[in-house]
């Protein structure tokens, strides 16, 4: 039996909110029970009881959901996969399973120490696997070995049909094709509860990593300045960046707000043997930014937390730049995990091409305006390279992650602490990513990253409830060539009472 929480227990006032404070946001919005499942045996059977009872089920596994779609869930129940891990890793060095309740940093370590590969996804330790490869999966290794999703051979997931049993499903390209399809990339939470995950393979873990910081000052930044920096680290992901030989080459461009004092890029890097023996593609890519005299003694702001510090290191002088050589497990789990819980907003985005000079002019007004009485050093525009092999050709009609000619991808981020803040800052975020995205495209798509020449939407794993105000929101994160009616389809077909819904959920 799963182990069952209810509003008696001591433990249900911690298990009951979201990672991101903001949620529950009321005491009425929460569920009234957590079922802590330890086994995919405990799921079906907790999954049936919720069934019976009449209640709705939310999935959990991590926690990490941006938006309220787990836990604003009056008189539900959470199924809480974050113990389900028992079965974690089964590989003979051929397939691996991971379990949806492991968190990343526990996969790295395990597929690492036992087999000496890995999986091309995040790099937050305390993500949990179950929401993170169901929206695709992706980090520091994606341009050299693509999406996580892009691996995945099979799918165990329990469903419940329209007389309301559950069933489980081993789904692969070859058994309910369609719902393996969905389960790579259209998200959590719309088909059922994965209890596994399956690689018949996985590309071999680096040996090791080459890791460097440029930081740059607000105090002495200029709008020509900051259009430039921004010109040219666009320019090099939208031409060099498609040459093979720079795929091993990760750029976070976190882009913070002036009064934080500094922004800057973090670069990761190795050669597609897994070693950092040639460094001529980091020291060309650093060489870009001299005329903009980067400070390299201090970090940026906030781009260390994603690239961690942490750990031995052997410095390496390359050209005129210094860089820090690691082992690859000590680079990816060391400092990596995954901070502490706050109030936040986020929004996303995919770039096709470079920054405009309007884009970059409009990023720069919001970052150095102020709002009144508030601290905005929580906020950061992180602008994350993107591509290589994550386009490979033919993975958007394989995957349900369709996003496959970007260049780059931009997370918006916002952190703060009083709830009394929430509305300021929720509509400075809000005014920040609708101007932006209001300097190109037609009319109707104003304020968003429609697909289109230069963007390719959202990305499901960040999602965004202000999304919800258009009516065009399933193509913002599903594409407008098809893909969001063949997932109506298969939400129809292996879920055809809607058990599994949220706000963003596949409409049936």
């Amino acid at each position: 039996m799963a182990i069952t929480v209810d509003r008696n227990d001591p433990r249900f006032n911690m298990l009951k909110q979201s990672r991101n404070l903001r949620w529950p946001a009321h005491e009425a919005d929460a569920v009234e029970e957590i079922e802590l499942c330890e086994t995919s045996e405990q799921a079906a059977e907790a999954l049936q009881r919720i069934i019976h009872a009449g209640v709705r089920p939310t999935i959990r596994s991590g926690g990490h959901c941006y938006e309220d779609f787990v836990v604003n869930n009056p008189n539900g129940s959470i199924l809480d996969l974050s113990l389900l891990t028992t079965t974690a890793m089964a590989g003979d060095g051929n397939r691996h399973r991971i379990s949806p309740g492991q968190q990343l940093g526990d996969v790295y370590l395990e597929l690492y120490k036992r087999h000496g590969v890995t999986i091309p996804a995040g790099n937050c330790y305390s993500v949990g696997a179950g929401g993170h490869i169901s929206g695709g999966g992706y980090g520091l290794l994606s341009r050299l070995h693509g999406l996580t999703i892009d691996w995945l051979s099979q799918v165990e997931i329990l469903t419940v049909d329209s007389k309301g049993h559950v069933e489980l499903h081993r789904v692969d390209k070859d058994h309910d094709a369609d719902l393996f399809r969905a389960c790579r990339g259209a998200g959590g939470g719309n088909f059922g509860v994965v209890t596994g995950f399956l690689f018949d393979r996985l590309p071999a873990a680096p040996y090791e990593v080459a890791n460097v910081q440029l930081s740059f000052d607000w105090a002495t930044m200029s709008e020509d300045t900051f259009t430039a920096i921004l010109s040219t680290f666009g320019d090099y992901f939208a031409h060099r960046g498609h040459d093979p030989e720079t795929w091993g080459l990760f750029a976070i461009l976190d882009l913070t707000h002036a009064s934080s004092g500094r922004f800057g890029i973090s670069v990761q890097f190795c050669n597609p043997n897994g070693r950092c023996d040639d460094l001529k593609v980091v020291e060309e890519f650093l060489d870009l930014f001299h005329e903009f005299e980067p400070d390299p003694t201090k970090a940026p702001s906030s781009g260390e937390r994603r690239l961690s510090q942490q750990g031995a290191s052997n410095r390496e002088r390359v050209g005129r730049h210094t860089v820090d050589k690691r082992l690859w497990l000590d680079a990816t789990i060391g400092g990596s995990g995954g901070g502490h819980s706050v109030r936040a907003k986020y929004k996303s985005s995919y770039m096709r091409e470079t920054f405009s000079p309007a884009e970059s002019k409009c990023i720069y007004k919001h970052l150095t305006r102020a709002l009144p009485n508030v601290d905005l050093r929580g906020m950061v525009l992180s602008v994350d390279s993107y591509g290589g092999a994550a386009n490979a050709k033919g993975m958007a009609e394989a995957t349900s992650s369709w996003q496959r000619s970007s260049i780059m991808k931009t997370q918006f981020q916002h952190y703060w602490v009083n709830p009394a803040e929430d509305d300021a800052r929720l509509q400075w975020t809000r005014e920040f990513f609708s101007d932006l995205y209001s300097q190109h495209g037609e009319p109707r798509y104003a304020g968003t990253p429609y697909p289109s020449e230069r963007y390719e939407g959202c990305y499901i794993n960040y999602p965004d409830s202000d999304m919800l105000a258009y009516d065009f929101w399933p193509q913002l994160y599903y594409g407008d060539k098809g893909l969001y009616p063949f997932l109506q389809k298969v939400k129809q077909r292996y879920d055809p009472n809607n058990i599994f819904h949220h706000a963003m959920s596949i409409r049936a």
